[in-house]
């Protein structure tokens, strides 16, 4: 499909530009997964471990994403409904996590939070604006995009979370903004998986 049909819904992803794009994207969630993972655990932020999970999971599926392109429509619904359901287990996880760091009263790291955060910011925002031209296609390619939409809320988020912690040297803003983020993995799970419904009770005997 030429790059100038990148924006029709349907889209499935199948473009050399897309592909590229999207490999690019799976470096850098992999990269940050790494780090907000490792600084998250030191500083004892929960919200920084929570976006290091979603990074986590966009790369996994992200690379499930570039694996079922070009295949037939059953398929790429199906690949976009384990992706929703992985978001429903990432907000369940996290949901448990802030309650059992809840019982812990210090408060995480306010620096390491907001310059990691700020960090994972710029690497989202730059994965959001390469994605942003494919977002209205099928619901595989469209659910890379809400992803990567969500990261970057999700930074701007941890850093305000961060300067609260700082300011009311407490816990609870990072705890609260932690219960944010599982409702919003939770919001984008239903969108995913109500659109793979949608394609998956399509005819099967066509790849768009």
């Amino acid at each position: 499909m030429a790059d100038c049909c990148n924006n029709t819904t349907g889209f499935d992803g199948q473009s050399p530009a897309y592909r590229r794009t999207l490999w690019i994207v799976i470096g850098i969630n992999a990269i940050m997964f790494a780090v907000e993972m490792v600084t998250g655990a030191l500083s004892g932020s929960q919200a920084l471990q929570a976006d290091a999970l979603d990074f986590a999971g966009d790369t996994a599926t992200y690379a499930l994403s570039l694996w079922v392109i070009g295949k037939p429509l059953l398929w790429r619904s199906r690949a976009a409904t384990f992706k929703g359901l992985s978001l429903l287990v990432m907000g369940a996880t996290v949901l448990i996590m802030t309650l059992q760091a809840s019982m812990r009263p210090e408060p995480p790291v306010a620096l390491w939070m907001g310059s990691v955060a700020v960090l994972a910011l710029v690497a989202n925002v730059v994965s959001a604006l390469l994605l942003m031209r494919f977002r209205d296609g099928d619901a595989n390619v469209r659910s890379v995009w809400l992803c990567s939409r969500n990261d970057a809320i999700g930074n701007l988020g941890v850093l305000v979370a961060a300067v609260l912690v700082a300011w009311l040297d407490s816990p609870w803003p990072d705890l609260i903004f932690a219960l944010i983020m599982a409702s919003l993995f939770t919001h984008s799970a239903v969108s995913i998986l109500r659109q793979a419904r949608q394609e998956a009770s399509q005819p099967t005997d066509s790849t768009h």
